[in-house]
């Protein structure tokens, strides 16, 4: 096994401090999916808050309640994914397992924290697929059978296919209710696409918590099977078991917490930076990109919400004219996706390599 004979005993043999490593890890998860609802509010909220349809207060409660139920409606198959088929974790030494888990989350947080302080609307999900990798890279100190490829190519190739699904249905919307609503006063259009987007914001929301709660359900799902809680194991080549009715309900409760929190700064970038919206506007953008991130769920794919999001409101303000879209600030966030796995992976590995270090020093203490 590549590396094993190499590496450190990290993981105390007491099957109590086990069961609180893993507590902690858990901890940590549910710390992460807190600050994907209050990153990733945005991509719920922004354009019916830029609208002025809802107030920021009154938009957050809508876009939580939402968040929290989607767990009735969706399955576990991006849980399934991004716990079991990102990375052969069963072929990590044991006893660094968990270890990978939590260096894993903590790249993936240090990452959303940095992004959101800079008001950039980069996606969870791809901090955590990369932050996992890492951690998983570092602790097997190599590639070779390692990453499964299958869940990677097709996470990948989402990266750029999400946005353009959301770009053409975005604007496909928007041209069609211009066609249909032609005749129409702008302020009868107006009325009616104000109330239209509560019901948008609404399907957004729940696309948002039924795709970004899953991939925080595989990762504590495969800290309690990695731990031998619960009577949880890990399967054939690391592939996850059922996950637990209690872990779904964890992981969206989480969610909408994070969402009640806010994000202004990415609402700010979100709503009015890309583009100018009118509700009718807000409606076609979230609509489209709920549109998306159904089909992806049903699909088990882990897409971007914010990549989504983005790739709608692009559209429709695309409708006007090009121009109405300011690309400059698109470019921003486009060098914020495509740094987002990288990043997250180095600051995964660096923090397995501190939480080794720290680990080997109170082993020595102990």
């Amino acid at each position: 096994m590549k590396g094993a004979t190499t590496q450190r005993q990290l993981m105390p043999a007491s099957i109590n401090a086990t069961v609180i490593i893993a507590g902690v890890i858990v901890l940590v998860a549910l710390v992460f999916d807190f600050t994907n609802g209050f990153h990733d509010a945005a991509n719920s909220i922004a354009t019916v808050v830029s609208t002025r349809v809802l107030s920021p207060r009154y938009a957050v409660i809508w876009a939580a309640t939402f968040n929290f139920i989607a767990f009735a409606i969706f399955g576990t198959r991006v849980a399934k994914t991004i716990g079991g088929d990102l990375v052969r974790i069963d072929l990590i030494r044991e006893d660094a397992r968990l270890y990978v888990l939590c260096a894993g989350l903590m790249g993936a947080i240090i990452w959303n924290l940095i992004t959101w302080y800079l008001g950039l609307p980069t996606s969870s999900s791809h901090a955590l697929i990369g932050g996992y990798g890492g951690a998983a890279v570092a602790a097997y100190r190599g590639f070779s059978g390692l990453l499964k490829a299958d869940g990677w190519i097709k996470t990948l190739i989402f990266i750029v296919a999400s946005p353009v699904i959301g770009f053409v249905l975005g604007f496909a919307l928007m041209v069609a209710v211009y066609w249909i609503f032609h005749r129409w006063t702008p302020s009868q259009v107006d009325k009616t696409f104000r109330r239209g987007q509560l019901f948008s914001a609404a399907m957004y929301s729940l696309g948002h918590g039924g795709n970004d709660a899953q991939k925080t359900m595989g990762i504590v799902t495969a800290v309690l099977a990695t731990a031998g809680m619960f009577n949880l194991q890990l399967g054939e080549k690391g592939s996850l078991p059922a996950i637990p009715l209690y872990v779904v309900l964890l992981a969206h409760a989480a969610i909408a917490l994070g969402t009640l929190s806010g994000g202004w700064r990415i609402v700010h970038t979100m709503g009015s930076k890309i583009t100018k919206l009118r509700p009718v506007g807000g409606f076609c953008a979230e609509t489209a990109g709920s549109a998306t991130l159904f089909g992806a769920t049903f699909l088990g794919i882990p897409v971007s919400t914010t990549h989504t999001i983005t790739g709608a409101i692009a559209g429709v303000g695309s409708t006007t004219r090009l121009s109405a879209v300011k690309w400059r600030v698109a470019g921003r966030i486009l060098w914020a996706w495509i740094l987002t796995i990288p990043a997250a992976a180095f600051f995964a590995a660096l923090s397995f390599l501190i939480i080794g270090f720290v680990a080997a020093i109170v082993g020595k203490t102990s």
